[in-house]
């Protein structure tokens, strides 16, 4: 038997003769940016918080390698342009990017940067935005070329109020800090107490007067302060922080002057990813993750993992490279994507949001998942969290 059929295979190459050998085809090339804005901002109060050089282009790179694991058997490679920017240099390097024949970039930016730079790409490039969180960017400044891989403050927000419903922990003590992304993030709760029939006992500003913060003293000076600030509220089950900025929350744990858990931005907080999560698949992912940075993952690294995952997902189910291809697959009804979070994430048509569970997480684990069992929809269950479409103050053109 294997005498014919080497018989067969070497009469074959005789009649294909000198001249007709047959060559590989030429492998599809999709080219991606990682561009990574890094705004000045105080030091975190925590060392364990200091940003790390690769933050964010740890995760792209493996997504990079993830979709040419497929891509070879595919005849695709993919490529991934990692750069670093300032607010005042991110435009220019945008148009850098596209002029380089990149129509795919994860951006990693703060509100303000991420619209500046949607409106600059236009109609030249898809942006994935792996960083900002604000509920505007999916609401009256949402923009068509845009797709939100990183969760909206009012996700966040939802994910972690389902819970407190469900454990019956109705009546919050809202604090929020003086910056306005600290606001931007009380309004999503706000909402969502509404929403979930939560009663926000009281809200209490904590004013950032740029005083030091994690000096010899700091902890002396907050030990006296923290009690004192949080005294004589209301009765209630629990402290909601909302500190965007990184001023105030890690110092209230243990601290407040009723003996109350705290959730939010510190506590029990409400995250895309988290290192220590092991469910669905989430071992393995994490011991890749590891291996290839000698650090355990952030939420940026899994979001610009997923963001790029996204365009590997699409180009290899559309067997294409053709941007516009990718685009059109992506924003249809036909495209999901795994993320080891236990089902498809899938995206909004209304916002362009992608639709994800939410980690519950402490320092140490993930606590739960939402939504959770209880909450419902005629759609998704995962469109209990954020802005639904009936919502959604969103409004794209007919032809984009």
């Amino acid at each position: 038997m294997f005498k014919a059929i080497m018989g067969f295979l070497a009469g074959a190459c005789a009649l294909a003769g000198p001249g007709m050998a047959q060559q590989p085809p030429e492998a599809q090339q999709i080219r991606t940016a990682v561009l990574r804005v890094d705004e000045r901002r105080l030091p975190p109060i925590s060392r364990l918080d200091l940003p790390v050089a690769d933050l964010g282009f740890a995760g792209a790179r493996l997504a990079t390698e993830d979709n040419d694991t497929t891509g070879r058997f595919m005849g695709q490679d993919f490529e991934t342009v990692e750069i670093t920017a300032t607010p005042e240099t991110a435009v220019a390097e945008m148009d850098r990017i596209i002029a380089d024949g990149i129509q795919f970039v994860v951006v990693l930016a703060d509100d303000a940067t991420t619209l500046a730079l949607a409106d600059q790409a236009g109609d030249r490039a898809m942006l994935l935005n792996a960083r900002a969180r604000g509920d505007a960017l999916r609401g009256a400044d949402c923009r068509f070329n845009t797709i939100h891989v990183a969760p909206s403050h009012a996700m966040l927000a939802d994910a972690l109020a389902q819970f407190l419903m469900w454990k019956n922990w109705p009546d919050w003590l809202l604090v929020h800090g003086s910056h306005p992304e600290d606001q931007a993030l009380a309004a999503a709760y706000r909402r969502s107490a509404a929403k979930f029939g939560a009663t926000i006992v009281e809200e209490r500003v904590y004013e950032d007067t740029g005083g030091a913060r994690a000096t010899d003293s700091g902890h002396v000076q907050v030990q006296a302060q923290i009690p004192v600030f949080t005294q004589r509220a209301p009765d209630h089950d629990i402290l909601i922080a909302a500190d965007e900025s990184d001023i105030f929350a890690p110092y209230l744990p243990y601290l407040t002057w009723d003996p109350r858990p705290v959730a939010g931005s510190v506590g029990l907080v409400p995250r895309s990813w988290h290192p220590a999560m092991e469910a669905w698949g989430g071992t393995q992912y994490q011991n890749r993750f590891e291996r290839m940075a000698n650090r355990p993952i952030r939420e940026e690294d899994y979001q610009a993992w997923l963001a790029l995952r996204i365009v590997g997902e699409a180009a290899t189910r559309t067997n294409s490279a053709d941007p516009a291809a990718l685009r059109a697959f992506i924003l249809s009804d036909q495209f999901d994507v795994a993320g080891f979070k236990g089902q498809k994430l899938t995206v909004r048509d209304w916002d362009h949001q992608v639709r994800q569970p939410i980690l519950l997480t402490t320092g140490l684990l993930t606590t739960s998942v939402s939504p959770q069992d209880q909450y419902l929809h005629q759609t998704s269950a995962l469109d209990t969290l954020g802005i639904d479409r009936p919502e959604t103050e969103c409004s794209f053109p007919e032809v984009p």
